[in-house]
């Protein structure tokens, strides 16, 4: 075979078709039909491979495919390349098609010193793949987690929901949040686009009531509620009759954790969520210190498996029903929905989590969904293409939808009023913040105003060191800035801190209901026998995905004890 290039050596159809594009790069001719061989064995058949030896011939071939906007979807790099590495080329290889993943070929080698690590860590890679390799164990699932991550990224072929509403609507955004969280793939659509009005008169609906939502098999809703689309999904939103083992308040890592193991564990279990599974983790882009997961995990893609998990085990998984009282008894307690429903159960845990702390600042609640939003970094991003946006917040969520929205906004300016952010972020986020091209990190500041004909056109920025001020042009502000419990609906039932954080165990203080109780309360315990807190809506709890997973999990294991020790 020739040096770069080999015409010949191409797997499956020519680039004009729309199959997703394998590109290979090594210099070790038999590395690189060992691995195009395996590789076409697998994927020939839907996907289309190509193979260069040279790093130059490579990067002319990307730029062709690019210029006729092939859909390469995954590039495969050795690396060690004649006169460069596999990381500079992969880093040369993102100017041209940036939404293909980087994957580089290594060696075995768990030294700090690999390149693989600082890669990773600089986000100059998406993955790695290990030589040599057992293509039934290491390559094939690895290769079809790579391919269904960039897929994740692109428009869907097929749309189970289209919406039709005003791009900038509050209600749209809530919708497109909501199907984003679910994992459902959706459009959007303008009511005055072609498309649109097409759907609209398909539907026999027209643009006075507002979003309007088709589903794939032709079924309507008109401004539809939560509810309605949950289960127009598949989504459970109904309760299960009887007394059950176990009522799980929330959905999130600490609720979703629960549920698996008492599902799996024989108890009757029921969880309640006001909106969908994945709480404040959901939000998340990119979860990296998940353990388990070698390359990260989407949040929503973290809650999506442990609901589905929870699901399985029997668990009666209950959506879009907010929890609004609690009332305890002997033997037994009752949450009451919003709906006016109520359940019984002989334990409940709570795991609301946390939602997203508020900037009070008129101008911005005023375009709350209009280019304003708090969290939403997920649904919101292929919008936000092309624009300037900036992002508040310290901590790691924010940092992960920094680092999210910069593959498809102009800039991203993070906002952080502390000095540092070493006390609140990942070092690695961090270091990927620091080398991404197009994010700027400004510190001491704080957003106090923001103005825009409707939707949001600017904000105002305060340096909170000099006291000066600057207008910031920005098409969207997300809010990332910590949490507040909201557990207003638990006053006087359960004690809780200053800050509204449910007390447990020896947290409980001596003027507590729990002071006069018959037994002292086990660690994830309420001050109230038999209702249990997990995640981070306990006081001094970890605010860590995996933290609250353990919580989760614990507190099950001390509901067994519990229920052992208390009559049916």
């Amino acid at each position: 075979m020739k040096d770069g290039m080999n015409p010949e050596r191409v797997t499956g159809e020519p680039a004009g078709d729309a199959k997703p594009i394998l590109f290979l790069v090594a210099a070790d001719e038999p590395l690189l039909d060992t691995l195009e061989r395996d590789l076409a064995r697998r994927f020939g058949a839907d996907c289309e491979i190509r193979c260069a030896r040279e790093a130059d011939t490579a990067l002319s071939e990307l730029a062709e495919l690019a210029e006729r906007s092939a859909p390469v979807a995954l590039i495969i790099v050795d690396r060690d390349l004649p006169g460069t590495t596999g990381v500079d080329l992969l880093a040369r290889a993102r100017a041209l098609v940036p939404t293909s993943k980087r994957i580089l070929l290594v060696e075995r080698d768990y030294s700090t010193n690999n390149p693989t690590v600082s890669a990773m860590t600089l986000g100059q890679i998406d993955f790695h793949l290990v030589k040599p390799w057992i293509p039934m164990q290491g390559l094939y699932p690895a290769v079809s987690e790579f391919l269904s991550a960039w897929a994740a990224t692109r428009e869907p072929e097929f749309e189970m929901f289209r919406v039709i509403g005003p791009e900038r609507g509050t209600r749209t955004h809530e919708i497109r949040d909501l199907f984003t969280r679910m994992n459902t793939p959706f459009g959007c659509y303008s009511p005055t686009s072609p498309e649109g009005e097409k759907l609209l008169t398909e539907s026999g609906q027209d643009s006075s009531n507002l979003p309007v939502v088709v589903r794939h098999d032709g079924r309507v809703f008109v401004d539809p509620q939560d509810a309605e689309l949950i289960e127009a999904f598949g989504g459970g939103t109904r309760l299960e009759p009887g007394v059950h083992d176990v009522a799980i308040v929330g959905a999130g890592p600490a609720g979703l954790a629960a549920a698996v193991h008492a599902a799996s564990e024989g108890l009757r279990t029921v969880v309640l969520e006001k909106n969908v599974s994945g709480g404040q983790a959901g939000a998340s882009m990119h979860i990296r210190n998940f353990p388990g997961f070698t390359w990260g995990i989407g949040g929503r893609d973290l809650a999506y498996r442990a609901c589905e998990q929870a699901w399985l085990f029997g668990a009666n998984m209950v959506f879009a029903q907010q929890a609004v009282a609690l009332r305890p008894s002997e033997g037994s307690h009752v949450v009451a929905l919003e709906d006016g429903r109520e359940v019984t159960a002989r334990v409940v845990v709570l795991a609301t989590g946390i939602d997203w702390r508020r900037l009070d600042i008129p101008e911005l609640e005023a375009r709350l969904g209009n280019g304003v939003f708090y969290g939403a970094a997920g649904s919101e991003a292929r919008a936000m293409t092309g624009e300037p946006v900036a992002v508040v917040g310290a901590g790691n969520s924010a940092g992960q939808a920094a680092v999210h929205l910069a593959r498809h906004a102009r800039s991203v300016t993070l906002l952080a009023r502390g000095r540092s952010l070493a006390s609140s972020m990942s070092e690695y986020l961090i270091t990927e913040l620091d080398h991404a091209p197009n994010v700027r990190v400004r510190l001491s500041s704080e957003v106090v105003g923001a103005d825009g004909d409707g939707r949001l056109e600017g904000i105002v920025v305060r340096d909170r060191a000099s006291g000066s001020t600057e207008r910031l042009p920005v098409a969207g502000l997300f809010v990332m800035i910590g949490g507040e419990p909201r557990t207003e609906w638990l006053a006087g039932v359960v004690a809780r801190d200053e800050r509204g954080y449910i007390l447990t165990g020896t947290d409980l203080s001596a003027g507590s209901p729990a002071e006069t109780a018959s037994r002292a309360r086990m660690h994830l315990e309420t001050s109230v026998s038999g209702i249990f807190a997990a995640g981070d809506v306990r006081s001094g709890s970890v605010k860590r995905v995996a933290a609250a997973v353990g919580e989760g999990t614990i507190a099950i294991q001390l509901v067994h004890g519990y229920l052992a020790a208390v009559p049916a």
